[in-house]
C-alpha cells in the first residue's frame, strides 16, 4: 500500500520533522515579509504582456487567409493562452497576489480563460488537492478519476483504455479539468443534501457556453472572410494550451518519486508532517527562466505545494532554500528534465493499464508507488543511525541509496 507512516518512510524522528517544519515556516515568513513593489510590478507586467499578445494575435488573424499571418496570429494567441492559464489564472486564483488588495488581481474576482468556472476549480484544487495531496481516496487529482496512477487503486478492465484516455485528456485538458471540478463540487454538495447541484450545473454550462462562443463563434465571425482560418487558429491555440498545461501538471505530480499516501497517514498528521508530505509527494522539472515563466513557475512544483499562496515569481529563490533543507535532513529532491519527468509519468500510465498479475513489483516497492514496507522487506534500516565522523543523521535519501546498492 501507499505510505502509512511518513516518519518511518522518511527515516526521520518526530523531532527532526518538527525542526524541518519550523525552518519551512521561517521561509514562508521571510517571503511574506519581503513582498513588495517589485512583486506587484512583476504581475502587472505579466498581465500587460498577456493582453498585448492576445490583442496582437486577434488582430493578426484578420489576415489569417495568408499563411504567415495565420502562423503569427496563432503563435501569439497560444502564448497568451498559456500565460493566462499558468502564470495568471492558476496563480492569481490561488491567492498569491491577494496581499496587494488590488480588486482586479484577486482570487475572489479573477475569472480565467478556461471552460470551467473559477469557483468550481477553487473548490476542487485549492482546497481538496492542496489539503489532501496524493492521499489515495481523498485527492481526486490522482489520475483525475480516469487514469490509474498507483497500484493502491484496484485494476479494472476499463484501465486497458488508459493510453487512449490519456491522449484524449491531454488534447481536451481544459474540458477534462472542468468536468472533474464540476463532479467534485457536485459530490461535495450531495453530501450536504444536494441543494446546490442545479446551480452548479448552471454555472458550468454558462461558463462553457461563453468560452465556446468566444473562441469558435464571435472571434471567427469578426474576421469576416477569414473566419475559417481564424476558427482553426483558435482551435490550434487552445490545443497548444491544453497540451502544455497537461504536460506541466503531469510532470509535477506523476513521475517516479512523487509518493502516494494513505488515509491513515493523514488522520493524525501534524503541520510539519503536512509539509513533509508535500515535499515527498511532488516533483519538479528543470527549467530556465523562460520555460519556468511559461509553466507558471510550476517547474517548482515542490515549492508551490509547500507554499501555494506565495507569489510564483519568488519560487526560484525558495527552491534554493528547500534544496538546502533536503541536504540537511537527507531527503530526496525529486527533479529532472521536462522530457524525463513526462516519460516517467507516461510509463506509469501505460504500465498500470495492465492487470497487476502482469506487473513485477508491488504497491510497497514500485517506481511509481512505494511505502515504508519496502525497507522492511530488505531488513530494517535504522532511521536513528548517525555518521560517527560528521555526526549527521541518515535520512530517506541515504536509505534509498543503500537499498539500491544492496540490490545490485
Amino acid at each position: 500500500m501507499a505510505i502509512t507512516d511518513i516518519k518511518e518512510f522518511s527515516h526521520l524522528t518526530e523531532a527532526d520533522i518538527e525542526a524541518l517544519g519550523r525552518e519551512l515556516d521561517e521561509i514562508r515568513r521571510d517571503i511574506e515579509d519581503s513582498r513588495g513593489e517589485r512583486d506587484a510590478r512583476y504581475i502587472r507586467n505579466v498581465i500587460r504582456l498577456q493582453r498585448v499578445l492576445e490583442a496582437g494575435g486577434r488582430l493578426t488573424l484578420f489576415g489569417s487567409k495568408y499563411r504567415p499571418a495565420w502562423l503569427a496570429g496563432t503563435t501569439m494567441l497560444a502564448l497568451a493562452k498559456c500565460i493566462e492559464n499558468m502564470e495568471l489564472g492558476h496563480n492569481v486564483v490561488h491567492g498569491q497576489w491577494d496581499w496587494m488588495n488590488d480588486p482586479e488581481i484577486h482570487s475572489t474576482t479573477w475569472e480565467w480563460d478556461m471552460t470551467g468556472p473559477t469557483s468550481q476549480w477553487k473548490r476542487a484544487h485549492n482546497y481538496s488537492h492542496h489539503t489532501y495531496t496524493n492521499i489515495v481516496g481523498m485527492d481526486h487529482d490522482v489520475g483525475f478519476g480516469i487514469l490509474r496512477m498507483t497500484r493502491d487503486e484496484p485494476w479494472r478492465p476499463i484501465n486497458l483504455m488508459q493510453p487512449a484516455a490519456n491522449v484524449l485528456l491531454a488534447t481536451t485538458f481544459e474540458w477534462g479539468i472542468a468536468m472533474h471540478d464540476l463532479g467534485s463540487a457536485k459530490a461535495e454538495d450531495l453530501k450536504r443534501g444536494g441543494a446546490n447541484v442545479a446551480q452548479l450545473n448552471r454555472e458550468f454550462y454558462a461558463k462553457a457556453a461563453r468560452q465556446v462562443a468566444k473562441d469558435f463563434v464571435l472571434f471567427p465571425a469578426l474576421t469576416g472572410p477569414a473566419w475559417k482560418h481564424t476558427l482553426t487558429a483558435n482551435a490550434t491555440a487552445n490545443l497548444a494550451r491544453n497540451l502544455w498545461a497537461y504536460a506541466v501538471i503531469f510532470c509535477g505530480h506523476f513521475p517516479d518519486g512523487a509518493e502516494k499516501f494513505t488515509v491513515e497517514q493523514y488522520r493524525n498528521e501534524t503541520k510539519p508532517e503536512w509539509y513533509l508530505r508535500q515535499m515527498l509527494g511532488s516533483a519538479n522539472f528543470k527549467a530556465g527562466r523562460v520555460m519556468a515563466f511559461m509553466s507558471g513557475n510550476l517547474s517548482f512544483q515542490i515549492e508551490h505545494h509547500l507554499f501555494p499562496d506565495l507569489p510564483s515569481n519568488r519560487l526560484r529563490e525558495v527552491s534554493v532554500r528547500v534544496q538546502a533543507l533536503c541536504d540537511k535532513y537527507d531527503l530526496p529532491y525529486t527533479t529532472g528534465s521536462l522530457a524525463r519527468q513526462y516519460l516517467l509519468a507516461l510509463r506509469t500510465i501505460h504500465k498500470l493499464a495492465l492487470p497487476d498479475r502482469f506487473l513485477t513489483a508491488t504497491s510497497d516497492d514500485a517506481p511509481e508507488t512505494c511505502s515504508e514496507r519496502k525497507f522492511r522487506s530488505e531488513g530494517s534500516l535504522n532511521p536513528l543511525r548517525v555518521d560517527p565522523v560528521t555526526g549527521r543523521r541518515s535520512g530517506l535519501r541515504s536509505a534509498l541509496r543503500e537499498l539500491r546498492d544492496r540490490r545490485r
